[in-house]
C-alpha cells in the first residue's frame, strides 16, 4: 500500500518481553467520542475480541491504565501491549505483527511511502500525539540534588569531551554546588529508541556546535555506557555514582532521582508535565501529512518563559482502514483510541505516569483523527 500525503487537518521486528493486560467487569462498550468513558451508546453492540500493540516504553505505565480502563468498560476485550521499544513497534506495526503502535516519534514521509501490512490497500494510517512528556536528564552524584545545564554542556557531557564533574564549565553554571572531583560516566539507550530520537533532537537543535550528530533513535558516539531500555538507564545511573542520563520523567519521579534544570532564555526550567504541554502547545504541525496524521515539529529553541523543551510526544498509531486479517479488531483499537483521548483517559495516565494531558483543542483534532478509522 503506497500511502498519498495532503494537507493537515491541523495538526518489530517480533513482539518479545512484557504484555501488559488488565481484566475487569462491566458492560457495554464505547461507541464514539460522545462515549469516552466506555459505556455503551444506545443499540451499540458490544465489544469482544483481542488487540495487540507494540512499542514505546516511555508509554508504558499509560498504557497499563488505559487498557485497565479500557478493559473495566469491556469485559470481554483483551488489550496486550509489549513496550518493545519505538523503532520495534513502528517495524512491528509495518509488518502487520501488531493491529497498532506506539512510538516517540512519528513515522518520517520517507517512511510513509512503504507497505503496512495491516492496513487495507490504499489506505492511510493516523498518528495520534497523546502522551506528552518531558525527558529527564537524571544524574547521580554525593552531596549534589539539582544541577543547572545549558544545552552545550549537555551535549559535551554525553559525548565524552567534559570528562570529569568539577569542570569549569559545570562549575560556572553551578557555583554553589561541591562538585566532586569525579569521573563522568554518560549513560545512553542501547536500543533504538525515540527517546534517544527526541534527546538529539533537542541537542541537535539547541547545541548544534557541541552536538554534530543530528537527530538520531541509535546513540551515535562510542563512549559512556549502554543500557537497554528506560529501564536499564534509569538502575544504571540508580547504581553508578557519577553517572548521567536521560529517561521519560515519569521514571525519575518513580525512583526519586536527583534531575537537572536546563537553560531556556535567561532561566533555568525544571521539568513538569505544565512546562512540557506548554512547548507543544506553541509548536506547528507537521507539514505534508495525510488527514489523520497529526505530527508535531516542536520548537526546541523556544526562549519563552515557562517551557521545558526536552520533551517528547509519543503516539498511538493505527490504520485508518485495516485489511480483512485486522477488520474484526477495528472497532476495538477505535474505541480504546477513543478511551485514550477522553478527558478521563488522560487525566488517568496522568495520575499514574505523570505526563502531561493533552488540550481540549488537541482532543477535538485527535478525535476528529479517530473518526477516520473505518469499522464494518
Amino acid at each position: 500500500m503506497k500511502l498519498t500525503r495532503i494537507a493537515q487537518i491541523g495538526a518489530i521486528s517480533a513482539i518479545a518481553a512484557l504484555s501488559l493486560t488488565a481484566c475487569a467487569a462491566n458492560e457495554g462498550a464505547p461507541a464514539d467520542s460522545a462515549a469516552p468513558t466506555g459505556s455503551s451508546a444506545p443499540d451499540a453492540p458490544a465489544l469482544s475480541g483481542e488487540i495487540a500493540g507494540s512499542g514505546a516504553s516511555s508509554q508504558e505505565v499509560a498504557v497499563q491504565t488505559w487498557t485497565a480502563g479500557f478493559q473495566t468498560a469491556n469485559a470481554d476485550v483483551t488489550v496486550t501491549y509489549d513496550p518493545a521499544g519505538s523503532g520495534a513497534g513502528r517495524e512491528s506495526f509495518a509488518a502487520g505483527a501488531v493491529a497498532f503502535a506506539g512510538s516517540d516519534r512519528a513515522f518520517k514521509t520517507e517512511e510513509l511511502e512503504g507497505t503496512f501490512a495491516a492496513c487495507a490497500d490504499g489506505s492511510n494510517i493516523i498518528e495520534l500525539p497523546t502522551y506528552i512528556s518531558p525527558i529527564a536528564i537524571i544524574f547521580n552524584l554525593e552531596g549534589v540534588d539539582k544541577l543547572n545545564l545549558d544545552a552545550a554542556t549537555t551535549a559535551k557531557l554525553f559525548t565524552g569531551e567534559i570528562k570529569n564533574w568539577n569542570d569549569p564549565a559545570i562549575a560556572a553554571l553551578n557555583p554553589d554546588a561541591k562538585l566532586p572531583d569525579l569521573a563522568v560516566n554518560p549513560v545512553h539507550r542501547a536500543d533504538k529508541s525515540g527517546t534517544t530520537g527526541n534527546f538529539t533532537d533537542y541537542l541537535a537543535a539547541a547545541a548544534p556546535e557541541a552536538w554534530t550528530y543530528d537527530s538520531v533513535e541509535e546513540w551515535p558516539v562510542q563512549s559512556g555506557e549502554a543500557a537497554q531500555g528506560t529501564s536499564g538507564v534509569v538502575n544504571s545511573v540508580k547504581q553508578g555514582v557519577g553517572s548521567i542520563g536521560y529517561a521519560d520523567a515519569s521514571r525519575a519521579a518513580e525512583e526519586g532521582l536527583s534531575t537537572v534544570a536546563i537553560k531556556v532564555g535567561d532561566e533555568f526550567v525544571e521539568y513538569s508535565p505544565e512546562a512540557a504541554a506548554a512547548v507543544v502547545e506553541k509548536s506547528p504541525f507537521a507539514e505534508g501529512r495525510t488527514e489523520g496524521d497529526l505530527a508535531i515539529e516542536l520548537d526546541r529553541t523556544s526562549s519563552e518563559a515557562g517551557v521545558y523543551p526536552i520533551v517528547l510526544v509519543s503516539y498511538l498509531i493505527a490504520c485508518q482502514e485495516y485489511g480483512a486479517d485486522f477488520a474484526e479488531q477495528a472497532p476495538i483499537v477505535k474505541s480504546y483510541l477513543q478511551y485514550i483521548a477522553s478527558e478521563e483517559g488522560q487525566n488517568a495516565a496522568a495520575a499514574a505516569a505523570g505526563n502531561a494531558p493533552i488540550t481540549a483543542d488537541l482532543r477535538t483534532k485527535i478525535n476528529a483523527a479517530i473518526d477516520l478509522i473505518v469499522t464494518k
